[in-house]
């Protein structure tokens, strides 16, 4: 089978776009992404786009429709892939392995939500729908607390602090000031975090993600057009999901998500490599006691030293695991149908030397790591340097 190579990105600027419309944030991403590979949107074989809501968000459903139609890319197959946040990462699986079976050599491939058009009490509806609606949110749990039950039983089996949550959020925001694409750009404190109130105790204000619109998109495709073409790119070496219990009552455990671990488990094995051969990885930190979470379910810390870790500085862009380079969810922003491309689009960059000031040193492998709910369905795939234009 042949390899595949992501060979352009584009990406819209993510925040409150009030002045463009969801049609016009499909346009910016994607034409940004055909004309950073390069090649004609003629060459494309195929679209497949992750969007999580829209018909709550926007009232429009057949995005798949959509996304051909606005990018001028009819007649050629357009799919929506819809995993709640996870949509992203499951459009990008999908579509490696449609030119890793050799169906399609050059796919485009999206993500897109706009979610400023509605309330904040709609937003938090239609997301609340990424858990289990008859047992959990019939019963009046909210998005923010069913990761506030997993935040507690963290706190209480190993100690994690409400400070080491805010850390995360620290961390990620000064990232984000390096990101031009970033929703907030601007630098917080541990006391900006702790002071901020509490949504579901212990998760306050600070500790989420925003609601955000935006959207980002990739042009793969396989190793020998790619070079038959001369395009610079790097390597998709493995993208691999898993499922879990939608709901948290049937869960073993709620100081882990089974789905990270077992797609993580796959991914290290398919690409030959070790959790410590990771060279940097974007997590999904919807709410940071998600990234403290990820990062030890990934196997870049033991379980119970993912707070400590942060505290220590090891996860920052000079520590030993640097992790949201981009700024993540919490501040790079969580337009959720698209946060697994542009989790893609900062591995390619830093894989190609494209970070600016949050440019790491060298890297060779890097990880991306996109969560649909509560972890219901996990998507782990690894990137690593491929080679540059002929």
């Amino acid at each position: 089978m042949t390899d595949v190579v992501i060979v352009g990105t584009g990406m819209t600027k993510f925040g409150e776009h009030w002045d463009k419309s969801f049609r016009e944030l499909i346009a910016e991403a994607g034409i940004k992404a055909i004309a950073d590979a390069g090649i004609g949107g003629e060459k494309i074989e195929a679209i497949y786009g992750g969007c999580m809501a829209s018909g709550r968000f926007i009232g429009q459903e057949h995005i798949g429709a959509l996304i051909a139609d606005q990018l001028g890319l009819n007649p050629v197959p357009s799919t929506r892939c819809e995993a709640a946040c996870a949509s992203g990462g499951v459009a990008l699986r999908n579509a490696y392995i449609a030119i890793k079976s050799g169906e399609h050599n050059i796919i485009a491939v999206g993500g897109i939500e706009k979610m400023t058009e509605v309330s904040t009490e709609e937003a938090s509806f239609a997301l609340g729908g990424a858990g289990d609606q008859e047992t959990e949110l019939f019963h009046g749990a909210t998005f923010p607390s069913l990761y506030a039950l997993l935040a507690r039983r963290h706190m209480h089996e190993f100690g994690t602090t409400e400070e080491q949550m805010a850390m995360v959020a620290v961390k990620n925001h000064s990232n984000a000031t390096k990101n031009p694409n970033a929703q907030f750009q601007r630098e917080i404190t541990i006391d900006t975090v702790m002071k901020s109130p509490y949504v579901a105790e212990p998760i306050k204000v600070m500790d989420c993600s925003p609601i955000t619109d935006g959207a980002a998109a990739v042009i793969i495709c396989s190793k020998e057009k790619a070079e038959e073409l001369g395009l610079k790119g790097i390597e998709i070496v493995t993208s691999e999901q898993a499922s879990d219990t939608l709901a948290l009552t049937d869960r073993k455990r709620l100081t882990e998500l089974n789905a990270t671990k077992e797609a993580a488990k796959k991914a290290y094995a398919k690409a030959g490599i070790k959790p410590k051969d990771v060279d940097f990885a974007e997590v999904h930190d919807c709410f940071t006691i998600a990234e403290i979470m990820a990062i030890e379910d990934l196997g870049f810390f033991k379980k119970g030293e993912g707070g400590k870790a942060t505290e220590q500085g090891k996860t920052a862009l000079n520590g030993e695991k640097p992790i949201n380079t981009s700024g993540g969810l919490k501040a790079k922003g969580h337009p959720v149908g698209a946060t697994g491309i542009a989790q893609a689009i900062e591995a390619y960059n830093q894989l190609l030397g494209k970070a600016g000031e949050r440019q790491l040193k060298n890297p060779k492998i890097g990880l991306t790591h996109n969560i649909g709910g509560s972890g219901a369905t996990a998507v782990v795939s690894i990137f690593r340097k491929w080679r540059d234009k002929k």
